[in-house]
């Protein structure tokens, strides 16, 4: 079987498999992405607090 032969075959197959996939929708795709970011600056917020919290801790016994 030659190089093209085979990368015919490939893009065959892809395309079989590409048409068993469920696409999200539109409405979907917005929904998880807002769930992401928000969870984002959700655990952003709660590392930069631990950070803020730590910091003022590691001040307050170095320089007493």
């Amino acid at each position: 079987m030659s190089y093209l032969e085979k990368t015919k075959t490939y893009f065959k197959e892809v395309r079989v498999e590409m048409a068993k996939v469920k696409w999200p929708t539109k409405n979907n795709t917005v929904n998880y992405t807002i769930i992401v970011i928000g969870v984002s600056l959700a655990v952003a917020a709660f590392l930069g607090a631990l950070d803020f919290i730590f910091t003022y801790l590691f001040n307050i016994f170095i320089f007493r």
